[in-house]
């Protein structure tokens, strides 16, 4: 399970406060640029709902699924 830093908090309230991109590395997966919409828990682990900036498509990411987060200007 990852373990998200203290900074990758402050860039997901930033992005959810801002409206503003984040580009997501998750867990063996790829990179997802995306626009939190939420954060959430459910189950007890917190996820984030968000969408595609090009698509509008809709995404649920788990934290614990995630290796590192970072701003997008």
């Amino acid at each position: 399970m990852a373990q998200l830093k203290h900074d990758d908090y402050t860039a997901l309230e930033s992005a959810l406060a801002k409206g503003t991109r984040l580009l997501v590395k998750r867990s063996g997966r790829s990179e997802y640029l995306i626009i939190p919409q939420a954060f959430r828990t459910r189950d007890g682990r917190e996820l984030i709902e968000a969408r595609n900036p090009t698509t509008g498509r809709s995404l649920t990411i788990y934290l614990d699924e995630i290796d590192s987060i970072q701003a997008m200007s």
